[in-house]
């Protein structure tokens, strides 16, 4: 299992660079272990050329077991798996678009686009932004965990949140799954930055919610 979740890993990443949504150093993956352990992209490592063997393991209280010195955003990752039960992976970029968009400016701080499309209303949904701190700054992940219990208690939960001028944190079940997210959320701000449409409306939203189960 683990020698499966460690060359996932590896294949996401190099995914993600090779089409740009992540450059040089940027970015980190992780993924939650049957253990209750982790593992994570080391401190400032490229994700098109991860070694699985160098991936940072880490136990359920956050100590390094093996591998390269992991993440400095290790601590972020943790709080969004406590807060969010259903997530197997977390994956962060600084994607272009993405922060060009919270440098020109969000379309709201609760949702950083506008439901455009069908596919980012199903397969993405609310994704709020989170205040500008200094990277790695602990009062983020408090922001962070606290942003998905208080969508979840509303009944509209989040797997996205937008770090002002830094980049996405997105997570689902699996590597694969969490790096959709991501996608589409990157090319729905690139839509959205290029030609500024209408939302959907909230009829064709609501028929999104009956035939789909989307949770806008």
């Amino acid at each position: 299992m683990t020698t499966a979740l460690r060359k996932e890993m590896c294949r996401v990443g190099a995914s993600l660079y090779t089409r740009g949504y992540v450059h040089a150093s940027a970015g980190n993956i992780s993924v939650r272990l049957p253990d209750g352990g982790f593992l994570i992209t080391p401190t400032d490592a490229c994700l098109g050329a991860l070694d699985p063997a160098k991936l940072a393991h880490v136990n359920a209280q956050g100590q390094q077991i093996s591998g390269d010195r992991a993440s400095k955003t290790l601590a972020l990752h943790r709080r969004i798996y406590a807060a969010a039960p259903e997530a197997g992976c977390v994956i962060h970029t600084h994607s272009t678009n993405l922060v060009a968009l919270t440098l020109a400016g969000v379309w709201s701080e609760d949702d950083i686009v506008p439901p455009i499309t069908p596919y980012f209303v199903m397969k993405v949904g609310h994704v709020p932004l989170i205040s500008y701190h200094r990277p790695g700054d602990p009062v983020v992940a408090d922001l962070v965990a606290q942003r998905i219990l208080t969508q979840r208690a509303a009944g509209l939960p989040i797997r996205a949140v937008m770090l002002d001028r830094l980049g996405p944190n997105v997570w689902h079940s699996s590597p694969a799954e969490a790096s959709a997210v991501l996608e589409e959320l990157e090319e729905t701000a690139k839509l959205w930055r290029l030609t500024r449409p209408s939302p959907l409306s909230p009829k064709q939203i609501d028929e999104l919610r009956q035939h789909f189960g989307a949770t806008w």
